[in-house]
């Protein structure tokens, strides 16, 4: 590619593993001639995270204590100074190679990221994965194959569009997805494999999740908010229309309830409506 990637690596107690890391990394991009920087961000480390992220000569930024995942992604892109972003985990999941099999890519879209195929973590949390996966699908209207994938190239504009959106803990990866989508980007997905982590503890926890599906709400909500409230809108329509009828054959008039259900669906649907009116003014109003 024509200009350089900044990489950023978030890191939280990968001393074991980090060093490895970044070496291999840096082996393998020079080995194709990419122009490139990368940059550690130790998000608190108690142990010797930073002190192993320097000795292999990367630029190493630290947080005084655990701010979180997408908190340490903003430091690093703060200090990034190529107009592309790439972002790789620190703990062994990801291999050089994959990380490279993104770059043809770059001349046609705005966002490439790594959809992972085959083993994709552990396996408990893959229900509530896929759940919010499924969520996300049907609130954005289109298929996505990964939704939070760790491993991706970013153009720095594209991020910086959006940086007031990511959450300082997870989630920063689904809302830079969704907003890309919706905001017509070019994303692009490219297979790859991943291996169980090698380094430290992960520190996703069900209340991430719970995040993660109020992120997905509140990102949907900005660029299509028709897709939460034409349903609702339609519900309490149906409901509205089966109390009638049963009103109406028993009772031979209508009832409080249906005029509740009816009054509830015009409400969500006139509401929807001029919210997604505000929704388009916006995205029109930040392209000019």
């Amino acid at each position: 590619m024509d200009e350089g990637i900044s990489i950023i690596i978030p890191a939280y107690n990968e001393a074991g593993i980090i060093g490895q890391t970044i070496t291999n990394l840096k082996l393998a991009l020079e080995q194709i001639g990419e122009i490139f920087e990368i940059i550690v961000v130790n998000d608190g480390s108690s142990d010797a995270t930073a002190e192993e992220a320097a000795k292999t000569g990367v630029k190493v930024i630290n947080h005084p204590y655990n701010k979180g995942y997408g908190a340490a992604v903003k430091s690093g892109v703060k200090e990034a100074q190529y107009n592309w972003l790439g972002f790789y985990d620190a703990d062994g999941q990801h291999t050089p190679e994959t990380f490279i099999s993104l770059i043809p890519y770059v001349k046609d879209y705005d966002m490439i990221v790594g959809a992972r195929e085959g083993y994709r973590g552990p396996a408990v949390r893959q229900p509530g994965k896929k759940l919010l996966q499924w969520i996300a699908n049907y609130l954005s209207d289109v298929k996505i194959p990964d939704i939070n994938s760790g491993l991706r190239l970013v153009k720095k504009e594209l991020y910086q569009r959006f940086f007031h959106l990511f959450p300082p803990q997870y989630g920063w990866t689904t809302a830079i997805t969704l907003a890309a989508l919706k905001d017509d980007f070019s994303v692009k997905y490219v297979p790859i494999a991943i291996r169980p982590r090698q380094g430290g503890k992960s520190q996703v926890r069900i209340s991430d999740a719970i995040r993660m599906f109020m992120l997905i709400l509140r990102i949907i909500l900005l660029f299509s908010p028709l897709r939460i409230f034409m349903p609702l809108a339609l519900a309490f329509f149906a409901f509205g229309a089966v109390f009638s009828v049963g009103e109406l054959a028993f009772f031979g008039k209508l009832g409080k309830a249906e005029i509740i259900f009816f009054t509830a669906a015009f409400f969500f649907f006139f509401f929807g409506l001029l919210m997604d009116q505000m929704a388009a003014l916006r995205r029109e109003a930040k392209r000019n």
